[in-house]
């Protein structure tokens, strides 16, 4: 085996080391210097302390120690001495105030004399009558001429009706009767007269009938203080076991979305119309639909949920599923006077597009349901919604189902301090709004 190079040990070498170069000079053998031994100080005489003397009374000698006597009570004095008169020699008077003499007391009021003693005359004095003169009173002749002309005021009246009737028969001289055409005089009617008849309805008035379905079938709103909208749109599609009755007593209004396809869909939107609840249609187009398929569908869905104020976008394939068919949902809700509700859908072209022909269209700020949630996070979805709504101009609308949670989530939310800051209103308030 060869070894291992670097085993062996190395080899100490001597090295030359130049001249002058002071790298291992010889040192100085001289003998090493001791430090000096320091001095200690001599201790000197400690200082005497002398014991100390007992304590005695001896310099209390002489001392007067006697208390002092005790002192006497004089008797006081029983007036004061009157301060003595000023000299009058600087020139300055004072006058000194008199003192205020207390009121006399008012005499105590006197009991009431009896009755014994009340003296009542019944025939009390009458003031004089003045002295008539003779010229102030008409004589006998004269009071039989006025008896005569007293029996005759019947005549005169008939004289006078007969120059009245004359007065109006003739042209009228006075500004009274030139009166402008067409003022109505004496509208009172008068016994035996029949009462002037009313004026006929104006016929510019628009009736109910001519109003869009979208102002004729909405419910009551009222905003006098102007706060943010809010509206909640629950779909009914026949499958819910929520009895109407819960709903019919509900807080705040509620709109209802009636599956169009349901077959008790006409009967379901009575019901809600009836309690004075708003309705609107679902629907969905069929995939690939035409102009004139949407046309068709359109008005069957109008149809079978009468009384509807809007059209709400369906949860399957919606009406967004071609451009030709929303373009023609244009002048279909122009010619219906129907708003319409859609679901968010890219920079919603679609909505955009129908609210720039005129048509009320908005769009769902969130399905807060759709996954089933819990009622906790329904209530933190609606405070979501609650906020949204004052930076919104136009307000926002939610969609929810008719779930027990769901309802009860809605209840329970409305007792809260964020659903009063803004105002729970049905859908047409805030398809108008926009």
């Amino acid at each position: 085996m060869s070894e291992v190079p670097g085993a062996a040990p190395p080899e100490a070498t001597a090295l030359d080391v130049p001249a002058g170069s002071e790298f291992d000079p010889s040192r100085e053998d001289r003998e090493a210097e001791l430090p000096e031994v320091e001095k200690t100080p001599e201790a000197g005489e400690a200082p005497k302390v002398s014991a100390p003397e007992p304590d005695d009374l001896s310099s209390l000698e002489g001392a007067d120690t006697s208390p002092a006597a005790q002192p006497e009570a004089g008797a006081a004095e029983g007036t004061l001495p009157a301060p003595e008169a000023g000299d009058d020699s600087s020139g300055v008077a004072v006058d000194s105030d008199s003192p205020v003499l207390p009121s006399p007391q008012s005499m105590a009021p006197e009991a009431p004399a009896g009755e014994e003693d009340l003296s009542i005359s019944t025939d009390p004095a009458q003031p004089q009558q003045p002295e008539a003169e003779g010229s102030a009173f008409p004589s006998k002749d004269e009071g039989a001429a006025t008896e005569d002309t007293a029996e005759d005021p019947m005549q005169e009246e008939g004289d006078l009706s007969e120059d009245g009737a004359e007065a109006e028969d003739g042209t009228s001289e006075g500004t009274i009767g030139d009166m402008a055409e067409g003022v109505t005089t004496n509208r009172l009617p008068a016994v035996g007269q029949d009462a002037p008849e009313e004026d006929a309805p104006d016929e510019m008035a628009p009736a109910a009938q001519d109003l869009p379905p979208l102002e004729q079938f909405a419910a009551e709103f009222e905003n006098p203080e102007g706060k943010p909208l809010m509206s909640i749109v629950l779909i009914d599609d026949g499958s819910s076991p929520i009895g109407f009755d819960a709903l019919s007593s509900f807080p705040y209004p509620l709109s209802f979305a009636v599956d169009a396809d349901w077959p008790g869909a006409k009967a379901a939107a009575a019901k809600y119309r009836a309690a004075g609840f708003e309705v609107l249609a679902m629907a969905d187009l069929p995939e690939g639909a035409a102009a004139a398929d949407t046309e068709v569908a359109m008005q069957a869905y109008l149809e079978a949920v009468p009384e509807a104020v809007a059209i709400l976008e369906g949860t399957e394939s919606g009406l967004q599923s071609s451009r030709e068919a929303a373009e023609q949902l244009a002048p279909i809700l122009l010619d219906s006077g129907h708003g319409i509700v859609m679901h968010p859908k890219g920079l919603n072209t679609a909505q955009k597009l129908l609210s720039r022909e005129g048509v009320k269209a908005a769009t769902v700020f969130r399905d807060f349901d759709a996954k089933g949630q819990e009622a906790t996070v329904i209530r933190r979805f609606l405070d979501q919604a609650a906020f949204k709504a004052g930076q919104e101009e136009g307000g926002v609308i939610m969609l929810g189902r008719m779930r027990a949670e769901t309802v009860s989530a809605l209840l329970l939310w409305g007792l809260q301090d964020r659903a009063s800051r803004v105002a729970l209103a049905p859908v047409s308030a805030v398809l108008r709004a926009e």
